[in-house]
């Protein structure tokens, strides 16, 4: 299946450029799935059609067909009695162009795949990695419509936990493409103290963890809640954090709780971006690359943080909050990006 090519050979960039137009596509998908929750229209499309769903509907009758299976659902019977016709194709638009958009993100991902396979122009480990992302992004597809079947039930609000799962895929496929992109197109300089690598490796991890702890804020809204800022309605920990039995149902079903837990791991990640900068700038070890990428980062983590807060401050407008996932995204390509160049050379088998 996989032509043989020596151990040092090293792949053509067009191999990085190509899982970099990936890592674009897969940015979009997030930002138009933050946007989709936001609007509420992840319920419009009622199921799950790999190959006929990707033609919308294209005359009225196929409308009024897709309109009568949503209101079917409990969204419509409970929250949306009065939606019309017109007001269902807007939130079906945004839902429609997020799974169109996944469809084509598998479609770019596959077909130069199998092209460079041909050609020969990646090896055996290498095409074994790109091959467990593709299946990561077929798994992320049906993982998708799980999530959205936990909202077509009595409940019309999908999982937390099917949410935050779904996005912490999301960012998995898109580290892994970055880190096999930033292998093929950055030669690696000396690997800076052990310490400041796995500093670096805990932040990337705190990012990691931050974004899962967003996508609990975003599946009970609890970004409407307690709208002030630093503390909330007055109090530095609520009172009502502990309402929910078991305890542990608190950390995804509670709205302070949530929150609290959002606004804390922020200011964790911003006094480690900070450590983490300093810890680069005095490493001598650290080239120009890791010191160039530590600066974005803690310039990221600044902006990241203040658009949050806005954005809380002003009740969740829709460019605020749409925003504010890019930035977590762009926190992350930053973290994985000077994680990449402080860890210096490896093993020629284990390359990129």
């Amino acid at each position: 299946m996989f032509r043989h090519s020596p151990s040092n050979h090293a792949p053509p960039r067009a191999v990085a450029l190509w899982l970099l137009a990936c890592c674009a596509l897969v940015f979009a998908m997030v930002v138009v799935g933050g946007v989709t929750r936001l609007t509420h229209s992840g319920l419009s499309i009622v199921e799950w059609q790999p190959i006929m769903g990707t033609l919308p509907p294209l005359n009225g009758a196929e409308w009024q067909d897709a309109f009568a299976k949503y209101q079917l659902t409990p969204e419509f019977r409970l929250r949306n009695p009065d939606m019309t016709l017109d007001g269902f194709k807007a939130i079906f638009w945004w839902e429609y162009s997020h799974r169109l958009l996944g469809r084509f993100t598998g479609l770019v991902f596959l077909a130069p795949f199998a092209w460079f396979l041909a050609r020969g122009a990646i090896d055996r480990p290498l095409a074994w990695k790109l091959a467990g992302i593709f299946a990561l992004g077929g798994l992320q597809g049906a993982l998708g419509w799980f999530m959205v079947k936990s909202g077509l039930v009595d409940d019309p609000r999908v999982s937390s936990v099917r949410l935050a799962a779904h996005l912490g895929l999301a960012f998995l496929i898109y580290a892994s493409m970055l880190w096999v992109a930033l292998g093929i197109l950055s030669s690696r300089g000396a690997r800076a103290a052990t310490g400041t690598v796995k500093l670096s490796a805990g932040f990337a991890a705190l990012v990691f963890v931050m974004a899962l702890t967003g996508a609990f804020v975003a599946a009970i809204k609890a970004g409407y809640a307690y709208n002030t800022f630093p503390l909330m309605n007055g109090q530095w920990i609520p009172g009502d954090m502990w309402l929910i039995d078991p305890w542990w149902m608190n950390l995804v079903h509670n709205v302070a709780t949530v929150q609290f837990d959002h606004r804390g791991l922020a200011m964790v990640i911003a006094a480690t971006a900070a450590a983490l900068w300093w810890r680069v700038k005095r490493d001598a070890a650290a080239d120009g690359r890791a010191r160039n990428w530590s600066h974005f980062l803690l310039g990221a983590v600044i902006l990241q943080i203040s658009v949050g807060v806005a954005t809380l401050l002003s009740g969740v407008p829709l460019a605020l909050a749409a925003l504010h996932q890019c930035g977590a995204l762009i926190v992350f390509t930053c973290a994985i990006a000077l994680l990449h160049a402080l860890r210096g050379p490896l093993p020629s088998r284990l390359n990129p």
